[in-house]
């Protein structure tokens, strides 16, 4: 590959996905290094005035400080960007980040914005607790009933805002039909796709305006750094992120984006093996828990749906126990393999109790609407032995009285 063949859209687009995971984006210096190199710098130099000056002023291409480029990260937006399928990606310092970014650079007060009410509890709280803070009403509901979006349509709603599959609860919303409706009526819609990544499930095919990322998750896959990117057309990216990201600075660093630039060359391996094992301990656990919520499971309500919209059934799904906290923290106390841990996307297996970790701060009532019970655990399948894994499910349920 030549230095410069990454960054070419009319080679790369053309690529199959697993080539665009390692490839896409690359950059090369003069030294001609096989791994990306990371600039490790906050600013740039010039070799005279005049280029600055038509850098700031949009006349001329080039670095110009790292809150607004860096060679490293630059590189992870095209990858992800040519991932997706969309026109520009910019990446931001978490998942949380790229979550605020993508609502507040497009609302202010008066608007509207309506969004589904299972969710990560951060992103619920963006809607209940942020957004109105700046006048901005929200309006949540069952994103699984079309029929409710259109229901809550007024004149001033300007975005719908909702993830697929749901945390933790694993509601699947119909991508074509929202983003159909949405457009139908000028209204921008923002997925939450840190659940499958493009991977998995590419929500722009669908309609989808912008889609937003935990890269924290599966791309990076391996627990080591925070992350988070938001696609959308070049415009949205230039005109509405990009000064909002220039004047507030969520930015990633150079370090974390070229560690997930190494994790998105391992993506679709770990992903399908995952997905393997996800099905695997989803079947086992099928008939011995009273509910499971795993899209790849026939038994899930909108099963054809994911299976329509996904490559692959995910590798995170929660499971519901009648004896409420009780019962679930002694499930997790009797795992020995299994780590106690609330993040996702992880290589190794983790469960957490959603109602007291993740959505804790959402509060009781939101939980109860959301669907997250106090009996739920929620379970990101990793890439060990399926057999092992299924063995400490096993003390979990034994410990649990099942």
């Amino acid at each position: 590959m030549k230095r410069t063949t990454g960054q070419d859209r009319s080679i790369t687009r053309n690529w199959r996905p697993a080539t665009q995971a390692v490839r896409a984006g690359t950059w090369r210096s003069e030294m001609g290094e096989t791994s990306e190199a990371i600039f490790a710098t906050s600013g740039y130099t010039y070799e005279d005035a005049a280029t600055p000056a038509a850098r700031f002023a949009g006349e001329q291409d080039g670095m110009t400080y790292s809150r607004l480029q860096n060679p490293t990260v630059q590189m992870l937006e095209e990858r992800i960007a040519i991932l997706e399928g969309a026109e520009a990606c910019r990446t931001q310092a978490s998942g949380m980040a790229a979550m605020t970014a993508a609502l507040l650079c497009q609302l202010s007060a008066g608007d509207h914005i309506v969004a589904a009410r299972a969710a990560f509890g951060s992103c619920r709280w963006l809607v209940d607790s942020l957004l109105p803070r700046f006048g901005v009403e929200g309006t949540v509901i069952d994103a699984t009933d079309n029929a409710a979006w259109e229901a809550a349509i007024r004149p001033n709603t300007k975005v719908f805002f909702f993830e697929t599959p749901a945390n933790p609860t694993l509601d699947i919303v119909d991508l074509e039909y929202v983003c159909g409706l949405a457009k139908a009526h000028g209204i921008t819609t923002v997925v939450d796709n840190a659940f499958c990544t493009p991977i998995m499930q590419r929500p722009m095919d669908f309609g989808a305006d912008v889609v937003a990322y935990s890269a924290t998750k599966l791309m990076d896959g391996q627990g080591r750094v925070l992350a988070g990117a938001v696609c959308g057309s070049e415009e949205f990216i230039q005109d509405k992120l990009l000064p909002f990201q220039r004047n507030t600075g969520p930015n990633l660093s150079p370090f974390n984006a070229w560690v997930v630039l190494k994790g998105l060359e391992t993506l679709h391996l770990r992903a399908r093996q995952q997905c393997d094992n996800a099905l695997k301990l989803g079947r086992f656990l099928e008939d011995r828990v009273p509910t499971i919520l795993h899209p790849g499971l026939e038994r899930h309500p909108r099963h054809a749906l994911a299976m329509k919209q996904m490559t692959m059934p995910g590798c995170i799904f929660s499971i519901v126990l009648d004896g409420g906290r009780e019962q679930a923290h002694a499930f997790l106390d009797a795992l020995e393999l299994i780590d106690l841990s609330n993040n996702i996307g992880d290589a190794r297996s983790l469960m957490c109790h959603p109602a007291s970790t993740t959505h804790h701060s959402v509060g009781p009532e939101a939980r109860a609407e959301m669907g997250v019970s106090e009996g739920m655990l929620r379970l990101n399948v990793g890439l060990e032995d399926a057999d092992d894994l299924i063995e400490d499910l096993a003390r979990g349920l034994a410990a649990a009285g099942l």
